[in-house]
């Protein structure tokens, strides 16, 4: 294990742990839920004026077009936030991006959005840990590496979407832009477990809409002349679910469409998600969807219309991440944080990260837990914790001593 030497005790010792805690607490005020655009707007804001005490340009790009499919089965554009980009340094050779996520579950309307303090040091709240703690360290690790010697010859991208809990469709180009070329990359999900456990290898993830459209008719006179669009979109549903396999999940989760009891119901739509361990599991199942299509259609007389693709690719662990999760582990045990890293079945920015063939730790964020729930928590001492390991990670991967 690498000791911490002088000059990086002097740079850990530049991180402002006192103004952390305040920041998470402001922006935790805020709701931003990712379909609140005014909530989103004022949080955006904030940030700029956060991260515009670094250098380099402080810009908000405007979010990528999204479609939903309604109940109905007609197309909906989805309107976003704005993403925050910081870029610092681009001449530079050598350059990492480090992405959090504006955004949380938790709709205006939502009951759950006040802070309370549930114990001493753990702090309860709407975004506390997933990810506006995150935020608040990826602001003090760069203003604390801005004073090593090592940060002159590198540059870093700092990106913040507003979309990311509904799967980053409307980022997706920016992070694959951003991330073309990077030695490196840090994402600040909060970690995996409460002790600081770090995830993994992830699988990639894919929410798809599958309109179904048969015939209506009558259901006593002529039922007959009718081709039932739920039967068949039931019947995908079980074909799905006997797909399953090892490294393979699949989660057929809605039906909707039909009308009244004695009309043969000529529309359907079935909604599902799908989570391969491998991009070789993903290009199989490509393949048996469009056979299970193709037969439903015989069989049941309908037509079948597919929406969506896995747009989380898997994210398995290579050499390159290998290393870069090393020296993670290397710089925590200079800092007296183990660190460790197991599997994990949720997705994230990092996985269109490691697409673009980059190295990424995705956990880099807070210690806490109960995420996606009004239990989530925050333990507030991982504020600092996560800020020196990041900072002294910055450091070491750009050479310095």
């Amino acid at each position: 294990m690498k000791q911490l030497s002088r000059n990086e005790q002097a740079l850990l010792d530049r991180i402002d742990a006192g103004a952390m805690l305040p920041r998470v607490e402001r922006w935790c005020a805020i709701n931003t839920g990712t379909r609140n655009l005014a909530g989103l707007a004022e949080q955006a804001s904030l940030l700029a004026d956060a991260f515009a005490a670094l250098p380099g340009e402080v810009r908000l790009v405007e979010p990528g077009p999204v479609e939903a499919v309604a109940p109905d089965g007609a197309r909906l554009a989805l309107d976003h936030g704005r993403h925050l980009v910081l870029s610092v340094r681009p001449e530079a050779g050598r350059r990492y991006l480090l992405t959090g996520h504006m955004d949380t579950v938790y709709p205006a309307d939502h009951p759950f959005q006040a802070l309370t303090w549930l114990e001493d040091g753990v702090l309860g709240g709407p975004g506390v840990a997933d990810m506006k703690g995150g935020i608040a360290v990826i602001l003090a690790a760069l203003a604390a590496f801005e004073h090593s010697a090592a940060a002159r010859d590198v540059g870093y991208d700092v990106m913040i979407n507003s979309d990311e809990e509904t799967g980053s469709l409307a980022s997706a180009p920016l992070i694959a832009q951003l991330a073309a070329g990077k030695a490196a990359a840090l994402t600040y999900e909060p970690s995996a477990l409460p002790d600081g456990t770090l995830a993994g290898a992830r699988p990639g993830s894919g929410n798809y809409s599958a309109i179904v459209t048969g015939r209506s008719a009558h259901a006593g006179r002529n039922p007959q002349d009718g081709r039932n669009a739920i039967l068949a979109a039931a019947a995908l549903a079980l074909a799905l679910r006997d797909a399953v396999r090892e490294g393979l999940s699949i989660n057929p989760a809605r039906i909707d469409g039909g009308s009244a009891n004695n009309v043969v119901p000529d529309h359907a739509i079935l909604r599902f998600n799908v989570r391969p361990r491998t991009p070789e599991l993903a290009e199989e199942f490509a393949r048996d969807l469009a056979r299970m299509i193709a037969g439903i259609e015989a069989a049941h007389e309908v037509s079948i219309h597919l929406h969506g693709a896995v747009t989380r690719p898997p994210k398995p662990l290579d050499e390159k991440a290998e290393a870069l999760f090393g020296l993670v582990r290397e710089c925590g045990a200079a800092l007296g944080q183990p660190i460790r890293w197991q599997a994990a079945g949720g997705v994230c920015d990092g996985n269109n990260i490691a697409a673009m063939g980059v190295p990424v730790v995705d956990t880099m964020g807070v210690r806490g837990g109960a995420i996606h729930s009004p239990a989530e928590y925050l333990i507030t001492a991982s504020l600092a914790e996560r800020a020196a390991l990041s900072a002294l990670v910055l450091h070491r991967l750009s050479g310095g001593e």
